[in-house]
């Protein structure tokens, strides 16, 4: 009778002892489902970050994933695929030792979804600029921050200059050729008598090409020309979420800056150009956005030749020893014509063509790696009045003023007044053009490249569980 009832209480406690292991073990194999899953989700991702753009990071120094792979696939299931395969790989054990042994997880990838991209070229080349901005975070930058910006606010005031000079400028030839009339001959008829305003040479020949009258050489100049619909600054682009949640935007003047030195870390201009570029002229692409090397570097030209003539012109109406010499010249001239009102407006002219004959060999000088004071003094003027009135489209050569801006210094002034979202989508035309010349690149779209993702993952064990995961990883 003992030992039935020793048995029955030993089955019964058996059981619920049994029960106990049994639900003990299979918690447990819940537990570590769910952190395997997590752990190969970790490692998944990281994988796929990974597989950043090598070109991207050699020659720009970002880290970015290209979700087509070097095809023509564009599309988020492609970096979502690669995260399913990396993760199923980890999944499946060896099972090929000599002592075979069970899974007791036996986990599989359902579904691996790759969304909420932040890509390069998201909020007009935000994400992009980001990247920059954090490379030259630790560069020794702040000596060129000050100088930048005093020399870009007085740059800003010379905009307005420009505009006026130009309007002073025809208002007075205007008034020149109202004036001129025909004279009277020995015999009492009229008879045309030309000016002979040297002023009236030079205004011809400020519509005319300059560029290779500054150059001389014109072969030298690239004649490298873009289709600039194919490039992302042109074209319908692929849209993500914009910058990472938690990260700032890269606004500011502290942030153009340090954006501003890295294009000229990165690009070619002018007398610095890169073997591996495809436009020579980048930082001139950059600012003035045409179609072709010798476009931008005109456009950039004949900006510098007005910013010049602006402070040239100040200068000049302040000089009396100048002033005296054209007022001779004027009046030389318009005695002939017997019309004494008009050598004040001739002076004028004269004074105006001496300024942009100036500017020329000022630019002419600073293309040649030259330096030229901002503002000018009697010792730093460098054309006569003789080369005025012999002018012929001939820019006279100068030495370089020893002191002053040099043409880089005018670029880094150029790039600082373009409007930032400009910039941030040429240069990703640049880097574009730049990556498409590397091998196995020749389809490379920036915006296919993505720094951060949010995955969306399903995984499931043959035992009747799942989990989902949702991770956001990305390039900090």
């Amino acid at each position: 009778m003992k030992k039935g009832y020793l048995t029955v209480y030993l089955s019964l406690s058996l059981s619920l002892i049994l029960s106990f292991i049994l639900t003990f073990i299979e918690g447990a194999r819940i537990s570590v489902i769910r952190m395997e899953a997590e752990c190969v989700a970790d490692i998944g991702m990281n994988s796929v970050l990974a597989e950043f753009h090598r070109e991207l990071l050699e020659q720009y120094d970002l880290l970015f994933v290209d979700m087509s792979y070097g095809t023509k696939s564009y599309r988020a299931e492609n970096p979502a695929e690669h995260l399913r395969a990396y993760m199923q790989g980890n999944f499946t054990s060896s099972n090929k030792s000599i002592w075979p042994r069970k899974d007791w997880l036996s986990l599989s990838v359902d579904k691996a979804a790759v969304k909420e991209l932040s890509i390069a070229s998201d909020e007009g080349g935000k994400v992009m600029k980001r990247q920059a901005v954090e490379y030259m975070r630790n560069a020794s930058i702040e000596g060129i921050f000050a100088n930048i910006i005093g020399q870009a606010e007085e740059v800003e005031n010379l905009e307005l200059d420009t505009r006026d000079i130009a309007g002073e400028r025809n208002r007075i030839q205007s008034q020149i050729d109202a004036m001129q009339w025909p004279s009277k001959g020995e015999d009492g008829e009229p008879e045309d008598v030309e000016l002979d305003n040297p002023a009236d040479k030079i205004n011809e020949f400020r519509g005319n090409f300059v560029l290779h009258k500054i150059l001389g050489n014109k072969a030298d100049i690239s004649e490298t020309v873009i289709q600039t619909e194919d490039y992302v600054s042109h074209r319908e682009k692929i849209r993500g979420i914009g910058i990472r949640p938690g990260f700032p935007d890269p606004e500011g003047r502290t942030d153009d800056l340090l954006f501003d030195c890295y294009l000229f870390d990165k690009c070619g201009w002018y007398g610095k150009e890169l073997e591996k570029s495809f436009m020579k002229y980048q930082i001139e692409y950059i600012i003035a956005g045409k179609n072709s090397d010798q476009k931008n570097l005109e456009s950039v030209v004949r900006r510098l030749i007005r910013w010049r003539e602006a402070v040239n012109v100040i200068y000049i109406f302040s000089d009396t020893e100048k002033c005296a010499e054209a007022e001779a010249l004027a009046y030389t001239l318009t005695a002939v014509l017997q019309i004494p009102e008009l050598a004040k407006l001739v002076e004028y002219s004269i004074l105006f063509a001496w300024a942009y004959v100036e500017s020329l060999t000022d630019v002419k000088c600073l293309l040649n790696g030259g330096r030229i004071p901002f503002m000018k003094t009697a010792d730093d003027w460098k054309t006569s009045i003789w080369n005025i009135v012999s002018f012929a489209g001939n820019i006279p050569d100068r030495e370089s003023a020893g002191h002053g801006l040099v043409y880089q210094d005018y670029l880094r002034i150029m790039l600082y007044l373009e409007e930032s979202q400009t910039k941030n989508m040429r240069t990703m035309d640049i880097m574009e053009m730049d990556i498409r010349m590397t091998e196995g690149n020749s389809n490379f779209r920036i915006d296919a490249c993505f720094d951060s993702y949010l995955s969306d993952i399903w995984v499931s064990s043959i035992f009747g569980y799942c989990c989902n995961i949702q991770k956001r990883y990305g390039y900090d």
